[in-house]
């Protein structure tokens, strides 16, 4: 099981970056970069390039309709340049408050749109001469819909890989099952190991049915907090106010991804509730609600032999990368908590 670390949004990023070096000889394989509504991932992964040299680079996620397919193709080969091929591009369709609310487009057909970007950014790191008639991607642009000047073009550099591994972010049936299909690795949000199997087991069936051999076997990334010892439990409470943010507030009544997934997990009541007190601004109130049980299930916090469980039911759920956030007071205790979860994950 590789591990994987996310970095934090906001705050102190050159001294996090700083210490990656001590991750990585602590024994971090991977880190991810999200990008929401905050600084871009792109700028982020380019710096840690430069500061590191045997840890992977993601980014976790990049939004699909922010950037055009071509871009996020030559974002791709570009990181991967820099990195000397440690890149891998993780990509989603967010939600609509972010993609209408943020960046001003309509969220439409993200599971269309997500097998045409897939396809594309193949065809560029391939350096065909890009023709592509999608349902909703067409290079070049017919000439009744521009100048009529445009023609097919490759891409000038020679990059590194001809086929740089993609990730797709994804928790709906259907896109979870293109994960399965299409890319090199799914990630989950909010992934409850011992639900998995009922939530998404004929999805990710379906999915690897019609998945080419080349891309071998689907890495499944689950992320979670992580806090080892025998008085950690305060560390678990931390991660409500995003649960409840997510749960609560992510969308509206009837729109909202992750409400429908706590749903389906089997917190329908909960999740109701978790909605109609943060929709009415009762965020406090909200975060208390999102259940013990559900926060204790997606983390790896407890004593060793617990954190040895939970990494034992996500393996025996399918998962293959962990993505953790360690929490401990110093910088030295949350290279310890690495070291410790890598020697529990062997």
């Amino acid at each position: 099981m590789r591990i994987g670390m996310a970095l934090n949004y906001s705050g102190g990023f050159k001294e996090t970056v700083a210490e990656l070096a001590d991750y990585e000889k602590a024994g971090l394989d991977i880190v991810f970069v999200a990008e929401a509504y905050t600084f871009d991932a792109v700028s982020q992964l380019g710096y840690i390039a430069a500061r590191t040299e045997r840890l992977q680079i993601a980014s976790g996620i990049l939004p699909i309709y922010s950037r055009t397919p071509a871009l996020l193709a030559m974002t791709a080969a570009g990181l991967d340049y820099v990195s000397d091929g440690r890149f891998t591009l993780g990509l989603g369709a967010s939600g609509p408050q972010v993609i209408e609310g943020f960046h001003g487009v309509p969220y439409t057909a993200p599971l269309g749109r997500t097998r045409e970007v897939v396809e594309i950014c193949r065809r560029v790191w391939r350096r065909e001469r890009l023709t592509y008639e999608g349902r909703h991607y067409t290079v070049p642009l017919p000439a009744d819909q521009g100048t009529g000047l445009g023609k097919p073009l490759k891409l000038v550099n020679h990059p590194v890989r001809d086929r740089i591994p993609i990730v797709i972010a994804a928790i709906g049936p259907k896109n979870v099952e293109l994960a399965a299909e299409l890319a090199e690795g799914w990630e989950p949000i909010f992934y409850l190991p011992e639900k998995a199997a009922d939530v998404w087991g004929a999805s990710l069936a379906a999915g690897r049915a019609r998945r080419e051999e080349s891309l071998g076997e689907l890495d499944v990334i689950a992320q979670a907090t992580l806090a080892i010892g025998d008085d950690v439990s305060g560390w678990l409470e931390l991660g409500r106010p995003m649960a409840a943010l997510y749960i609560g507030g992510m969308g509206a009544r009837g729109k909202n991804f992750y409400n429908d997934l706590a749903r389906r997990y089997g917190y329908e009541k909960e999740a109701e509730l978790i909605q109609n007190l943060y929709l009415d601004g009762k965020k406090d109130e909200a975060a208390a609600h999102v259940p013990h049980e559900l926060l204790q299930g997606m983390s790896l916090v407890g004593s060793e032999g617990h954190v040895r469980e939970r990494l034992q039911a996500m393996r025996e759920s399918g998962v293959t990368t962990i993505n953790v956030t360690p929490l401990a007071r110093t910088h030295q205790e949350r290279i310890r908590l690495i070291e410790r979860v890598r020697e529990l994950a062997s």
